[in-house]
């Protein structure tokens, strides 16, 4: 059965104009003797791998949902965490009686049966507890019945799934009865699911629905809610949650998919931003979960497969406790042929073995696994539970890289060849590792192939990656790495101006020799950047730009020259000046999901006229746009915008303001400008 959900109509609706990727050209091929620069910085920490990342979505329209192959190929592929009991279907379902009115059951996908899957193949539960057809009632009795009487320790609880699509922002196909579907309602129906839950098992963490930024309805308002669905939620039920569970589908076509994933970054950004305003306080403890992933072409071939490992690593580096896949048997839906491979349209990371409903097709037999499959193998081969990843980036979009240290000493890369018609050589440069003389061990999906392959084989500094593929390298250090100090703990910042801020962390533990120092590291992009040391445990760095993002980590060096592991990261953001001759207002107003009229006043703050002026300002992502604009002229080159007055508004007397208008694009995480400067001078933001 597919998934009952109408979703593809939205996601194209956004009008996305993210750069694709496209097939090597005339231009590429020329180039494709000079191998792809990869850099993997060891010094540059990102999050460390939780025993909840890799994870699925179980359905109960499927009947395999219990089945012993289903679990143990389950666990084969690593699986840590199980969703249940399938998205829009969560708010239909009621976990008692085992029923979905207006939906499917398929015999043998009761609760209990659920629970000994995941128990068989090892994994952690997370469970939706309906909210569009349901009560807090019903989902604290699921709670008692799980944790109380059936003793499972199911620790995970989401309210609801995508309960934004009940029609509150005119698209509807997710189940809600409440005659209320404002987010306001959902918000206030969730700290009463909250205290009905916690009310019977304390221990358990409740999630609440929020929207993808950059996605459809993403900074959208409606009805009397007091803003978006996120903030509307979040300044509402904030208090009573543990996490925040998102969706993404990216949509497009293959190569749009594959491009998008550098999206994510910005997004969970954005995410932790929203949290950190309108969450209320202690807003640090609440998690991010992405739940729900999958692609619009090549479901059962190499693009998702591509997809998953690149878009599990992002996020997991990012922090996010679990990703889940959609899902793992779900039914073919419109053939295809993608990459030379036939597609089943199938959502499924295991074949279903159906057929089309004329039986011209079919696809494999039962359980079958798919290439997303395979991608969720091959994270499990590369990132396990205790590694942190570290920063790794490379010279061509049409390649990416992730990398993990293990506690071991160990580096393991992986690098997924994007293009669907070329292999691709890299040479890989590593900063704060040295790679031991011994081959790597390297596993190895290709385009078509029914498996991974694994060998102990080439050099730790070039590969050639074949078309459309996934390669993993799992490197040992050269010499010794037992005595080193352990890493300095997550570091904090304060006292954060628009040119300074002061890092603190906690002090990390002797190895075999005294501590002799602490470095801190600026992550820019791939390559770290020194901002200083110290013997203490705190450090104030200077010079830095205003309205600009920075993620540093601290490193410990103890008298012998042995180095820890970085820190976990810490991300900040500069202001504006807190003084100066001139003030930026920058408003957003009418959002309608990808686009806004957007507003700026500049304020003269000096005691003379500023005649003749310039405001400059630079967009924080490559997909953000000013389209059209009035009461100034205005120009976009790349990511930098520049606004001139009219011949009626160039002066701006002291003490006075001018104010203009446009229209502004998005088609990613919308994450706005900070930092404005008028005739070179920094302006205090409003």
């Amino acid at each position: 059965m597919r998934k009952p959900k109408a979703r593809t109509a939205f996601l194209v609706s956004l009008l996305l104009t993210a750069g694709a990727l496209s097939g090597i050209n005339s231009s590429t091929a020329s180039a494709a003797a000079d191998p792809v620069a990869v850099t993997v910085n060891a010094r540059a920490g990102l999050a460390t791998v939780p025993d909840t990342a890799l994870g699925v979505n179980h359905a109960i329209w499927d009947q395999n949902l219990g089945t012993a192959e289903t679990s143990d190929l389950l666990r084969d592929a690593g699986v840590q965490m199980m969703r249940y009991p399938g998205g829009s279907y969560a708010d239909i379902y009621h976990w008692k009686d085992h029923t979905a009115p207006g939906g499917y059951v398929a015999p043998n996908t009761d609760f209990d049966t659920f629970m000994a899957a995941v128990k068989r193949a090892g994994a952690q539960p997370m469970i939706i507890a309906n909210y569009g057809t349901g009560t807090p009632a019903e989902a604290a009795d699921w709670v008692r019945y799980a944790n109380v009487t059936k003793g499972y320790g199911t620790r995970y609880w989401t309210v609801g799934n995508e309960n934004y699509g009940n029609g509150h922002y005119g698209s509807a196909w997710e189940a809600d009865d409440h005659p209320d579907k404002s987010a306001s309602q959902y918000a206030r129906l969730v700290v009463e699911y909250a205290d009905a839950m916690k009310a019977v098992d304390p221990s358990i963490k409740v999630g609440a629905v929020l929207t993808m930024p950059g996605n459809w309805p993403d900074g959208i308002t409606a009805g009397s809610d007091p803003g978006p669905w996120n903030r509307t939620v979040l300044s509402i039920a904030g208090p009573k949650i543990d996490f925040v569970d998102v969706h993404w589908y990216p949509g497009g076509t293959a190569a749009d998919s594959l491009a998008r994933t550098n999206h994510l970054p910005d997004a969970t950004y954005l995410l932790r931003q929203q949290l950190a305003k309108y969450a209320g306080p202690n807003a640090g403890r609440i998690g991010i979960s992405f739940t729900e992933l999958n692609v619009d072409v090549g479901r059962t071939t190499q693009p998702a497969a591509l997809f998953l490992a690149d878009v599990y690593s992002g996020l997991l580096s990012s922090g996010v406790f679990t990703v889940q896949w959609w899902n793992v048997h779900n039914g073919i839906g419109t053939v295809s042929e993608v990459a030379g491979q036939t597609d089943y349209g199938d959502f499924g990371l295991l074949s279903s073995g159906a057929c089309t409903e004329d039986g011209s097709v079919c696809e494999p037999p039962l359980n079958t696994p798919f290439a997303p499959y395979h991608g969720l193998t091959m994270m499990k081969l590369f990132a396990k539970a205790g590694d942190q990843f570290v920063r790794a980036g490379t010279s061509d979009s049409l390649v990416s890289a992730h990398a993990v240290r293990r506690p071991n000493g160990d580096l393991a890369v992986l690098l997924i060849n994007k293009d669907p018609d070329a292999a691709h050589t890299v040479a890989i440069d590593y900063a704060g590792f040295t790679p031991s003389t011994a081959a790597p061990t390297v596993s190895t999906f290709t385009n078509g192939a029914t498996g991974i392959t694994t060998s102990q084989s080439g050099s730790a500094t070039s590969r050639t990656l074949p078309a459309y593929s996934l390669t993993t390298l799992v490197l040992r250090p050269a010499g010794a790495t037992a005595g080193r100090p352990s890493a300095p703990g997550q570091p904090t910042a304060s006292g954060v101006t628009d040119r300074t801020a002061t890092i603190t962390w906690p002090a990390a533990t002797p190895g075999g020799s005294p501590i002799a120092k602490y470095e801190v590291y600026r992550q820019n992009s791939a390559v770290s950047e020194q901002f200083g040391e110290t013997a203490g445990t705190s450090f104030t760095v200077g010079n830095l730009v205003p309205g600009s993002r920075y993620t540093v980590n601290v490193l410990a060096r103890d008298t012998a020259g042995r180095v820890s592991w970085s820190s976990p990261p810490l991300t900040f953001a500069t202001g504006s000046p807190t003084t100066s001759a001139c003030t930026v207002r920058f408003t957003t107003n009418n959002d309608w999901g990808n686009g806004y009229i957007g507003g700026v006043e500049i304020i003269n703050n000096g005691t003379k006229p500023i005649t003749g002026w310039t405001l400059t300002w630079t967009w924080p992502t490559g997909w953000q746009q000013m389209s059209s604009g009035w009461s100034a002229n205005w120009e976009q080159v790349g990511t930098a915008v520049r606004v001139t007055p009219t011949d009626d508004n160039r002066q701006i007397a002291a003490g006075a303001s001018v104010s203009a208008g446009f229209v502004g694009a998005y088609s990613g995480p919308n994450v706005l400008p900070t930092a404005f400067t008028v005739n070179g001078t920094v302006c205090t933001s409003g």
